[in-house]
């Protein structure tokens, strides 16, 4: 609706319009753009207006040539904007396909439940419908509001965002229109026509996609008309289906207001062409006609706006699109005013557009207050409402008023005003009621009220003459408190009746918005690159699916019971039910906008939540409130529904009698049994808490549970009924609806005791009477759930069991009649039938209810018969002791076959109960077990025969998990249960070579089956070899890189983290692990470059390791960063130690790649670079330490080396131990003592350097360590070459040599640790105690290296050297046992027991070297005790740190 006005007094209004349009072809068509003008009027009387002939039409073709001016190249916004609009089309006219014939549904049946079902159903199609129309209709108008400015000024994405929104709820609302056009196929053409409306709203929105393409030229009326035609189109839809809110004459008015705003435009339109005409100035002249244009456009948007959202108006979201039109109106009123004020000076030109502007505002003013008016479903306010809510205001008012008298008097004024229209109201609607009850109520509450008033009056008068007097003022605030009371107590109905309204009213709202951010969700699923965050949407939306109708149910109950409390309550609790996953599904949407790539579907996502999310606090307060003033009704309300489903249970038995009962649409009898098992321990724990509260006389509690277990009820009948429809046998169908009868009988009793057991918490007979119903429902239901197809058949198997198992019972069994073998041959073939059997069962519970009964049955008669076949072995025990064992046996397997039958039965009844089928495969197991413990018993075979059958047994046992991969068995994590099987699969390999040797040696005459045995042990590890290659390849998936890399990234981003308050360390003891750390990462580097070319598949665990070292190093660097001085330093560490860690991720990455691909040349080359580069970086954070404190750097340096040595001194005493450790040249031990000597007391010198430098400078501290780094090398290659010259002959005296050194080094090590740890401490820091221990270690250490040089070429004292040496060792060792230093490695308990074995040889060598006094055997003793202490010491104290 663009006024003509406009474009008979602005032509460039027209121009602009057509500016917009490029891209566009056709043909030409001729018309006059000059049309008449409106005859008006005029200010300053009659005008002349002239008459004459226009020029006829003229066309010019040009062809070869093209103005590009005109066709401008789409912008990207412009290019994603034609994406969004091509996939909508698709799916526009997919559901267009899809609306031509309705829904399939299976047969129904005309019992309650079956029509109950269909009008749920109806109602929840209707609200999914009407809310996605009403999404629908914002969307268009969102269209038309966002496409009307400039091209250029266009947000394209806002845009697609509302075709993305019109599109998604066109392809879920089809679905909704096929449902209910085949629900209401009973009445005559009703779904046709349901149809028809549905494929013509969608013709609609695809003439609306067409108009708005940036390329299709179209004219602005184009999308307005199609716009108007998706507001037809949904408004007949809506009353197909019974959902138009909005009559006819409030469309009507809403439309007249929109055209009045139109007309109120063109007249100020008219007066700003009076203003442009005097302007002198042309560039303000053609601001004025600039802004009058916009003011029309804008106008003819608010009508086309106002035509399309009008017969959803009741929806907040169209609401706003229509509020939004207002505003660009009235924006674009204010800009013509001040275009208009700036190119004249006239004032009565001024006047007269002031004055036309203020006819616009007013005109836009109404049709909002109209649309306000509508907003709560177009309902008439209350009557006692404006003067309830006056009162609640004013009182409050009086209340924050004490102090001020005289505006405590004034608010009593208008109070009194209030108070005097509402008793006027109460005593006209009771003079008006015909039912006298309910006018004497009325009358009597008003005059309550009125008396109230009077003493407020008083009050006030009173503190009106005493403004000063604190008691008066305390007197009026009291009685406004008594006239508070009284109003709430007067207007409570109709308190209640409008909270309730609001509740449904936000109900309503909560589930529209959860309808459109699951359409939004589904439609945002293609573009959603994170699968975790997009299946965590979808579990989320499934979840609020499933409360949508329970909520939409309750408003519907409200509505149409506006006065059952039980409807009320209904609605109350579904609405509590609502928010916490309507919550966490808003939670999910806003995690996956980020993730979601397109933007338009990103941004519909994004809005939809926040509308949900302010649904959901709206209807979050709404419920408190009607809980609040419903009150505690929830035992009456669960009475109720208890009592309904024991009614439609009996018409669903009426109708099971007559063969009418039919399955609901979806129910199958598996999913209905399924339901019935599980939901019965619901009801079974919902009653216990009912009789726990009512027995405390709890009421709120009470109801509480009254309520859960009504719900639990409810479930159940409906699972109860869907068995009896979905079963083949009537019997079983009408024991099934009785048994729930029952239940729902009992119940009743139950909810009734309970309620009277209230009233007296403390009443024994009360008490047991409700213990006696409690006991009554519980026998119901569990044989409700005995009634379950299959549960009977394992019954009756449980009890065959226990009958046959009488037989064992008897004081003298029978002799046996057949021979030993014979009975042991049956025996064997019973326990194979029977295992076999168990592991059938175990199967049958995953699979359909028939196969349940067929297996339990089947293991009754193998245990009947394995059992008899027991019975006769223990007739063939030859002792009485051995008879009683056997029956012994034969106990624990009837015991363990009726418990495997129970957890079969339980886990069929609820598979989905915790721990349930862990506990069948523990009962499966256990059977087995038995069983193989009386073979084991019973048989007489060759060596290995017995255990070959107990293992074919319990492999057949644990198989079954294979069948179903998806069932959990453990709690460990794929990559855990990747490293398990690979090293079992190794362990098994290794078992069946060790079977297959053995096998073939115990019998060598069966040499025809060794080539059996050997073929089946080739498959066996060809089979192993299989599984651990592909098992290889699952290791090296590109996720668990993946996981790496997030890891490494994670430790990165701690480097930036604030330091703990509580860190003790010094900057050298960061450093320290630091370089630790640093130079694990080289060497794994280096590691990974040697296996990408010999072992790639070796390259997971490396890139592991890595990983773990890497997080280490980030944590320390942080803190070595942060005590780090100066501050440039530690910068400079925390930039290098980042620098690392990209390095590691690429590192990671590539080794990921190569193992995916390892013959990839190309990646390989890439991982060898990386490498390098990594080793590079950590040279880098190396030399950030050094820069630090160079002294400290240099102590780490050294006790690197030095840890070295004493990892060489290890392997020469290996050599010396195997006897193979020689001097290279005929040289005697005296040629080396003089060296070892002279550099031992080298090394003594550099000890006191090194103590002197922790107090000195950081270079003294640093040449102290190089030299004794370098000195400790030279003496350990003198000892070595003294203790070759020895010669092999001799090997304890050269481990005893070996020993005195490599304690001199160890010593070394502790002490370079204590000065790096004393460095620039103050004298009395305990760090300089520390030091001086360890440098009294190192100087007792370096004399017994000497007193053992000297003592080596002396035979009668060597051996007492030895211990000597040996007794000081231990006594460090238990030093370093008892100090707070926790180990790097773990130890397993198998360890610590190997341990004391070697203290057992080495106290057995002591006792041998005493007796026999030879000085080799007391050297050999005292190596060896060293050994095994120290192992023993290491071994306990990692046990204690780890396993405590």
């Amino acid at each position: 609706y663009i006024p003509k006005l406009c474009i008979t007094f602005f032509p460039c209004c027209l121009s602009t319009i057509l500016q917009q349009q490029f891209n566009r072809t056709g043909k030409v068509e001729h018309g006059s753009v000059a049309l008449p003008a409106v005859m008006r009027s005029g200010s300053s009387g009659p005008e002349t207006f002239n008459v004459g002939i226009m020029p006829s039409p003229q066309q010019q073709v040009t062809i070869g040539q093209m103005h590009r001016g005109h066709m401008p190249p789409l912008t990207s916004a412009q290019q994603a904007l034609m994406g969004t609009i091509n996939t909508s089309m698709h799916a526009v006219q997919q559901a267009q396909a899809d609306l031509s014939e309705v829904d399939n549904l299976p047969p129904l049946g005309q019992d309650m439940a079956s029509r109950v079902w269909v009008q749920n159903k109806v109602d929840e199609s209707k609200h999914e419908i009407h809310s996605q129309v009403d999404a629908i209709t914002a969307g268009t108008a969102s269209v038309v509001n966002l496409t009307a400015g400039d091209p250029v000024d266009t947000d394209y994405t806002a845009v697609g965002c509302a075709i993305t929104t019109i599109s998604s709820n066109l392809t879920e609302m089809s679905k909704g229109v096929k449902l209910l056009a085949a629900l209401m196929d009973d009445e005559v053409g009703s779904g046709e026509d349901l149809l028809k409306a549905a494929r013509t709203l969608a013709i609609a929105v695809s003439d609306l996609l067409k108009a708005v393409q940036p390329t299709s030229g179209e004219p602005r009326q184009t999308v307005l008309t199609a716009a108007g035609s998706i507001g037809q189109a949904s408004g007949e839809l809506l009353r197909q289906i019974g959902e138009n809110e909005t009559d006819e004459r409030f469309q009507d008015v809403l439309m007249s207001l929109a055209k009045a705003v139109a007309n109120a435009a063109a007249m100020l339109v008219l007066k700003a062409k009076n203003v442009a005409q005097v302007a002198e100035d042309t560039v303000l002249q053609n601001r004025v006609i600039a802004a009058a244009t916009q003011c029309a456009l804008s106008t003819s948007q608010l009508v086309a706006c106002a035509k399309v959202v009008s017969p959803t108006i009741s929806s907040p979201v169209c609401q706003e699109q229509l509020i939004e039109a207002g505003k660009l109106v009235d924006r674009s009123v204010e800009n013509c005013v001040r275009a208009c004020q700036a190119a004249t000076d006239d004032t009565e030109l001024l006047k007269q557009v002031s004055a036309a502007a203020s006819i616009v505002s007013q005109a836009l003013n109404d049709l909002l207050q109209h649309v306000r008016q509508f907003a709560s479903r177009g309902e008439p306010i209350g009557r006692y409402d404006q003067a309830t809510d006056t009162i609640m205001c004013v009182t409050e008012s009086i209340f924050s008023s004490m102090g001020d008298a005289g505006e405590m008097v004034r608010q009593a004024r208008v109070l009194a005003q209030a108070t005097s229209d509402l008793v006027n109201a109460m005593r006209s609607d009771a003079e008006a009621e015909i039912d006298m009850e309910n006018s004497k109520k009325l009358l009597a509450a008003a005059k309550l009220l009125a008396d109230s008033t009077a003493r407020m009056v008083e009050a006030a008068k009173g503190a009106a003459a005493n403004p000063e007097n604190e008691d008066q003022q305390q007197r009026l605030r009291e009685a406004a408190e008594g006239l508070r009371v009284a109003t709430n107590a007067a207007a409570q109905n109709a308190i209640k009746k409008k909270i309730v309204n609001r509740l449904e009213i936000a109900a309503k709202q909560a589930a529209a918005a959860a309808t459109q951010t699951i359409a939004a969700s589904q439609n945002a699923a293609v573009s959603n690159k994170n699968t975790a965050a997009h299946q965590q949407l979808v579990q989320s939306c499934k979840n609020v699916a499933d409360h949508i109708p329970q909520l939409v149910q309750g408003v519907r109950g409200s509505q149409a019971q506006a006065e059952d409390l039980s409807a009320q309550l209904a609605l109350i609790n579904s609405s509590q039910n609502f928010l916490q996953p309507g919550s966490k599904m808003v939670a999910s949407a806003k995690a996956a906008v980020p993730t979601v790539t397109d933007q338009a579907a990103a941004m519909q996502l994004s809005q939809c939540a926040k509308n949900l999310a302010t649904s959901l606090a709206e209807l979050r307060t709404a419920s408190q409130k009607a809980h609040e003033a419903c009150g505690p009704m929830e035992i009456d309300s669960a009475l109720n529904t208890v009592q309904t489903l024991k009614s439609e249970l009996q018409d669903a038995k009426m109708a099971a009698v007559d063969g009418q009962l039919k399955p609901l649409p979806g129910e199958t009898l598996e999913k209905c049994a399924q339901d019935l098992g599980s939901t019965s321990k619901a009801v079974g724990s919902s009653m216990a808490q009912l009789l726990t509260c009512a027995a405390q006389g709890n009421e709120h509690y009470t109801g509480v549970a009254a309520r859960e277990t009504a719900q639990a009820l409810k479930t159940l009948a409906q699972a109860a009924r869907g068995v009896a429809a979905s079963t083949t046998d009537p019997v079983a169908a009408h024991a099934m609806l009785d048994s729930a009868r029952d239940v729902m009988e009992g119940s009743a009793m139950l909810i009734q005791e309970a309620k009277q057991a209230l009233a007296a918490p403390g009443d024994a007979d009360s008490q047991q009477r409700l213990a006696q119903v409690a006991k009554a429902v519980s026998h119901s239901l569990n044989n409700c759930v005995n009634c379950l197809p299959g549960q009977k058949d394992v019954d009756v198997a449980l009890k065959s069991i226990g009958e046959s198992s009488k037989k064992l019972l008897v004081d003298l069994l029978p002799p046996s009649s057949k021979s030993f073998q014979e009975a042991q041959s049956e025996l064997n073939q019973a326990a194979a039938d029977l295992n076999q059997s168990a592991g059938e069962v175990v199967h049958a519970t995953r699979g359909q209810s028939g196969e349940l009964a067929a297996a339990s049955g089947k293991f009754s008669d193998d245990f009947d018969e394995f059992l008899d076949a027991g019975i006769e072995m223990a007739g063939q025990a030859q002792t009485k002791e051995d008879q009683i064992q056997v029956i012994g046996n034969l106990k624990s397997i009837s015991m363990a076959s009726s418990k495997l039958l129970l957890a079969a039965k339980s886990l069929s009844v609820d598979p989905g109960a915790p721990n349930a089928k862990n506990l069948l495969a523990a009962a499966a197991r256990a059977v087995t077990e038995s069983i193989n413990q009386l073979i084991t018993l019973c048989t007489q075979q060759a060596p290995g025969q017995k255990e070959c059958d107990n293992a074919l047994r319990e492999l057949e046992t644990v198989k079954g998990m294979l069948d179903n991969p998806n069932e959990p068995v453990s709690d460990l994590s794929y990559f855990d249960c990747i490293e398990g099987v690979m090293e079992n699969s190794k362990a098994l390999g290794e078992s069946m070579a060790g079977i297959s040797q053995n096998a073939k040696t115990g019998d060598l005459l069966a040499s025809h089956t060794h080539d059996a045995i050997t073929e089946a042990a080739q498959l066996m590890k060809e089979a192993v070899d299989d599984i651990m290659v592909t098992l290889n390849e699952a290791a090296s998936e590109v996720g668990m890189v993946g996981g790496m890399v997030d890891s490494i990234t994670e430790a990165m981003s701690k480097l930036d983290e604030s330091t703990p308050a509580d860190h003790k360390g010094t900057f050298v003891d960061y450093q320290t692990t630091v370089v630790k750390y640093s130079k694990a990462i080289a060497i794994t580097a280096q590691e990974m470059m040697t296996k990408s070319v010999t072992n790639p598949e070796e390259l997971g665990g490396l890139a592991s390791q890595m990983t773990n070292d890497y997080g280490h190093l980030a944590l320390q660097g942080r803190m070595a960063a942060a005590t780090a001085e100066p501050e440039e330093i530690g910068f400079q560490i925390k930039t290098r130690v980042q620098e690392l860690g990209h390095g590691c991720i690429f590192l990671v990455q590539k080794a990921g790649a190569l193992q995916i691909c390892p013959t990839d040349s190309y990646t390989k080359r890439e991982l060898i670079e990386c490498a390098r580069a990594v080793t590079e970086k950590v040279s880098l954070v190396l030399s950030a330490l050094q820069a630090g404190n160079k002294g400290t750097q240099a102590c780490i340096t050294a006790a690197s080396a030095v840890s070295g040595i004493i990892a060489d001194l290890d392997t020469t005493i290996m050599f010396a131990t195997a006897g193979t450790l020689n001097a290279e040249n005929n040289e005697s031990f005296a040629d080396h003592r003089e060296n070892i000597l002279k550099t031992a007391k080298a090394l003594v010198e550099d000890t006191k350097l090194l103590v002197s430098g922790a107090a000195s400078s950081q270079d003294k501290l640093a040449q102290a360590a190089q030299s004794s780094a370098n000195t400790i090398t030279q003496l350990a290659e003198v000892v070595k070459l003294g203790a070759a010259s020895l010669g092999s002959d001799d090997p304890e005296t050269q481990v005893v040599l070996i020993n005195a050194i490599k304690d001199v080094a160890k010593a070394l090590s502790d002490l370079i640790g204590a000065t790096k740890g004393a460095a620039s401490k103050p004298a009395d820091d305990p760090s300089m105690y520390q030091l001086k221990g360890a440098a009294k270690v190192m100087v007792t250490n370096v004399t017994s290296l000497l007193k053992t040089v000297k003592a080596v070429e002396d035979e009668a004292t060597r051996g007492t050297r030895a211990l000597e040496a040996t007794i000081e060792y231990i006594k460090q060792e238990l030093t370093v046992f008892q100090s707070n230093e926790v180990p790097e490695k773990t130890s397993s308990p198998e360890e610590s027991i190997r341990m004391t074995k070697g203290i057992t040889m080495a106290t057995a060598k002591a006792v041998a070297a005493g007796n026999s006094c030879r000085q080799e055997d007391v050297i050999a003793t005292a190596n060896l005790s060293r050994k095994a202490v120290a192992d023993m010491l290491t071994a306990c104290k990692v046990k204690n740190c780890f396993h405590v």
